[in-house]
């Protein structure tokens, strides 16, 4: 078969479909947000009672490698029966909502904090949390 535009547009445009649909159906949509800008977030917002190092509690527990982990699974830290009950898997979606609203989200949780109500803020400070694995 001759190669052309045609022809290459054929072969590389569900190929292209399917990795987007495969990065949209893993999460990769949740590292849309600015990192760098997350990390100031976390810092400003999240930091006191959060840590992002494996294993270091504070308040709340280490947000370290969240995503795709069920919510309440840290041994080491003391959660709500709200949390616990609560059949939250980590994703950016969960996270999204819990973070814009957790007395919403988690009725009866524990969690200190009215929300951040702004869907970029969130967005970025999603993607930081995204990346630290």
């Amino acid at each position: 078969m001759k190669t052309t535009f045609k022809n290459l547009f054929r072969t590389v445009t569900p190929a292209a479909i399917a990795l987007m649909s495969l990065a949209a159906a893993s999460g990769a949509h949740a590292q849309s947000g600015d990192v760098t800008k997350g990390a100031a977030l976390f810092a400003t917002h999240c930091s006191e009672c959060h840590s992002m190092k494996e294993g270091k509690d504070k308040k709340g527990p280490s947000l370290f490698n969240i995503f795709g982990t069920k919510a309440a699974q840290h041994q080491s830290f003391s959660y709500s029966d709200a949390m616990r009950n609560g059949q939250l898997t980590w994703n950016a979606e969960t996270l999204s909502n819990y973070i814009a609203n957790p007395k919403k989200t988690v009725p009866g949780g524990k969690m200190k904090y009215d929300g951040l109500e702004n869907a970029t803020e969130r967005a970025d400070l999603i993607a930081y949390l995204a990346l630290k694995k």
